[in-house]
């Protein structure tokens, strides 16, 4: 038997949302409101999750988006967010690029763009990077040798960066790579915030959404 990954269960939800949305949409005349749509998405989830419809894997976040619609109400970006999802995790999914391969071209890209990026160094204890201002991305030498194998990342990896998250987001997204949610808290690089990459991008939780392309 094969167990449901996070990934599938929160695909499916995301498309079973937009789905609904749309269903309804048609079925009205009149163009409904931003805040409109977010109060028909947030009851859309409170019956969903009061039904147990889904994997009980997104109880936390139906309950989380739940709370972010009530107190935000349109802010909460709900249509937005299940369509970013539907659409981010849809294209790794259909991504022909390695993992490996796809985090290499991303630090190429980086490089690019004048990001310092550091790859040969071992990371096992907190440092202070001096980057002169630019923008920066770190990986432990170790991990960066050993957690890639035949173009594909076999075990987690941390990046620790300083910048603009959701450019390396995009790009990362563009190779077929998610990125875990940031952390400051588990950084070992002061003003840098942790960020995983997964073998096969199977994270177990939301990974950082692209929100700002919708």
């Amino acid at each position: 038997m094969t167990t449901e990954t996070y990934n599938q269960a929160l695909l499916t939800l995301a498309l079973a949302g937009i789905d609904a949305i749309n269903t309804s949409a048609s079925q009205h005349k009149a163009v409904r409101t931003a805040a409109q749509e977010s109060h028909f998405l947030c009851n859309w989830m409170v019956e969903s999750l009061k039904t147990k419809r889904f994997s009980k894997l997104m109880a936390d976040d139906l309950t989380a988006w739940i709370s972010q619609a009530r107190s935000q109400g349109a802010g909460a970006q709900l249509k937005q967010r299940l369509t970013c999802i539907a659409d981010q995790y849809q294209q790794v999914n259909n991504s022909a690029i390695a993992t490996g391969t796809g985090l290499k071209n991303l630090l190429t890209g980086l490089a690019a763009q004048e990001w310092v990026v550091v790859t040969d160094t071992d990371i096992d204890a907190k440092l202070k990077i001096n980057s002169d201002g630019k923008s920066s991305l770190i990986i432990s030498a170790k991990e960066f040798n050993q957690h890639i194998v035949d173009d594909k990342i076999v075990k987690p990896i941390s990046m620790y960066i300083r910048g603009d998250e959701k450019l390396v987001a995009r790009l990362a997204l563009e190779q077929g790579v998610l990125l875990s949610q940031g952390n400051k808290k588990t950084s070992l690089i002061k003003h840098h915030k942790t960020y995983v990459l997964i073998p096969d991008n199977l994270h177990s939780s939301l990974c950082l959404l692209c929100l700002d392309l919708y």
